[in-house]
């Protein structure tokens, strides 16, 4: 299998698309890292051993840069240092317009989307360099092409994945390690499928595939960027969302904007 061999760490493995990552990796024969602050992550590391490679998981807030390290940390220690990361964890903390938005939601917003990814980087890129291999993938979103109604933290989180995938790309591709950037749309996981229908079929007319997009699409897509064959691939940024970047999330009256943005929350969070 491609990935025999490596060790791969996912964020935000709990549920939806990190989990739907995690054991795509693991059928390519990767060993699992899983962290998570759900104890539901234990679950996802049964399901990644039943397919016969090796997972280990810690509960860890992405945003607290010494509980990454410690994790990080343990995780190799029980596994091996860390090939392949995939940051996928994030959150959807308020749903406001930017002057009704409290400081604290927006911080901690930017605290777990953008601050979260650099902490995990930061903690693994080092040893990808010296091994003079490695593979990033950035889980980014439609939202940073363009911005969102009433989620101002989500779309700046995002938006500086962007920025943080590229310059990891300027400053550690010599080295081997690739550094790419998925921008999901609107992905049907559990909570999206909560949706009242008459919103569900609203968004989707939004998208120009006139569905949405799966889990599994995604974690195919990160597994390829993970594998050797992706080599060549880094700071791109790769768009996953049926084409809805060419379309408008942001038409329609202030109620249904707001009807809307609160639909996208759960597909986002």
């Amino acid at each position: 299998m491609a990935l025999t061999g490596k060790t791969a760490l996912v964020t935000g493995a709990a549920r939806g698309i990190g989990r739907a990552i995690a054991l795509r990796l693991a059928q390519d024969g990767a060993d699992l890292a899983l962290m998570d602050l759900s104890d539901d992550v234990n679950g996802t590391a049964d399901a990644v051993r039943a397919l016969g490679v090796r997972a280990f998981a810690v509960q860890a807030d992405v945003s607290d840069a010494a509980a990454v390290t410690e994790a990080v940390a343990t995780l190799t220690t029980e596994l091996a240092a860390i090939d392949i990361l995939v940051n996928n964890a994030a959150l959807v903390k308020n749903i406001a317009p930017v002057g009704k938005m409290a400081a604290a939601d927006w911080e901690t917003e930017i605290a777990v989307n953008l601050n979260g990814p650099f902490n995990l980087i930061r903690a693994v890129i080092e040893p990808m360099a010296e091994a003079g291999w490695g593979r990033i993938i950035n889980i980014s979103s439609v939202a940073a092409r363009g911005g969102l109604h009433y989620q101002a933290g989500y779309s700046a989180s995002k938006s500086g994945v962007l920025g943080l995938t590229h310059t990891v790309t300027l400053e550690y591709a010599r080295f081997g390690v690739t550094c790419n950037a998925v921008l999901p749309g609107v992905i049907e996981t559990e909570n999206v499928k909560a949706m009242p229908k008459a919103v569900s079929e609203s968004v989707k007319a939004m998208v120009p595939a006139r569905r949405l997009g799966q889990v599994d699409e995604v974690a195919h897509l990160v597994a390829f960027l993970a594998s050797e064959e992706a080599g060549f691939i880094s700071g791109a940024e790769i768009d996953i969302d049926g084409g809805t970047r060419l379309n408008a999330l942001t038409l329609g009256s202030r109620a249904e904007l707001k009807e809307r943005a609160d639909a996208l929350a759960r597909a986002f969070d």
